[in-house]
């Protein structure tokens, strides 16, 4: 049961952000952005990225919707999403992902957790600096998705078939066109946002 009065038949962070739309634009605009705009980085990889916090701050929405999104992204292998969860070291992805893996989990602790050496172990790897920082980026802005979705006790239900299903529509048309579903037509155009 949320601990606001939240709209009913919207789970997670859709409740929340059709709660207070003048916030959910800017969330969407950013996760539109790191996670499914072209990148050096597939969508997939990203999307395990966000996954991995999601596992790491054992929010259980955040990490099963976007585990459902990876998955989606990356010829609908749930069983990878699920070896990156719980052991990514030993998971078919690439050292580069790995590397940028142990970033995202010491930013998931607290940034300076991050040391020097971690980034250039990515870098060994072919990291960018782009995909160094969007991994930072992508890292911090999930916990402060999981710590919103979870700070509010929003609903999270367990029918996996459910985010699979949703995972699928955001992996092929995006953040910003699936929350037009949710959110009032004024706060998914920028339009409405005039000084």
């Amino acid at each position: 049961m949320p601990y606001i009065h939240l709209p009913e038949d919207l789970p997670g962070i859709r409740g929340a952000m059709a709660f207070r739309p003048e916030t959910a634009k800017p969330l969407n605009d950013l996760v539109e952005v790191l996670l499914h705009q072209p990148h050096t980085l597939t969508a997939g990889e990203r999307e395990l990225i966000a996954t991995y916090v999601s596992y790491l701050n054992d929010c259980y929405y955040c990490q099963t919707i976007h585990g459902a999104i990876a998955a989606a992204s990356l010829h609908d292998d749930e069983e990878l999403v699920k070896r990156v969860k719980a052991d990514f070291r030993h998971a078919a992805i690439s050292e580069k992902l790995k590397a940028l893996l142990v970033i995202a989990s010491k930013v998931q602790k607290g940034g300076k957790h991050v040391t020097a050496e971690d980034v250039e172990a990515a870098r060994r790897e072919g990291a960018t600096d782009l995909e160094i920082h969007d991994t930072v980026l992508i890292a911090a802005a999930f916990c402060m998705y999981n710590r919103y979705v979870d700070g509010l006790g929003t609903w999270q239900p367990r029918d996996e078939a459910m985010y699979r299903e949703r995972g699928k529509r955001i992996a092929r048309d995006g953040y910003v066109t699936v929350s037009k579903e949710y959110l009032p037509i004024e706060a998914a155009t920028p339009s409405s946002f005039q000084d």
